[in-house]
């Protein structure tokens, strides 16, 4: 699916490692050519640890590694959005700017949540 090769879904064992072999291949693409991801998955291994500890209960710390895990998510999609972007109309376009600084917006928001969500958890725990 992912190279063309096969226009059915992934189906059973063989054809879900296929596709977790696709994501671990994108994970690889955006390390190496996205540096924003770069940056963030180095917050990640720091802030991820200080989740852990910093939430008490299991939901709180999937909120805080969660938060982590939403701007990896939506750094890749904007990527993969400016990729798609820059194919489709590598000149300059009202549309395809729009379509980044949207994408980019996404992201903003994702990363106003990382810390939104751990001083909320902290205030709980350091203020009582």
């Amino acid at each position: 699916m992912a190279d063309g090769k096969n226009s059915l879904l992934p189906r059973g064992p063989r054809g879900m490692w296929k596709a977790t072999l696709w994501s671990l291949r994108g994970l690889g693409h955006g390390f190496r050519h996205e540096s924003s991801f770069r940056l963030e998955v180095y917050l990640f291994v720091v802030l991820a640890p200080l989740g852990w500890w910093l939430g008490t209960t299991a939901v709180e710390r999937a909120i805080l590694i969660g938060s982590l895990l939403l701007v990896l998510s939506v750094e890749l999609l904007n990527s993969a959005v400016e990729a798609v972007v820059d194919k489709a109309s590598p000149e300059f376009s009202e549309l395809a700017g729009r379509a980044k600084d949207l994408g980019s917006a996404a992201v903003f928001l994702m990363l106003l949540n990382v810390p939104f969500c751990y001083g909320l958890v902290a205030w709980q725990r350091f203020s009582g």
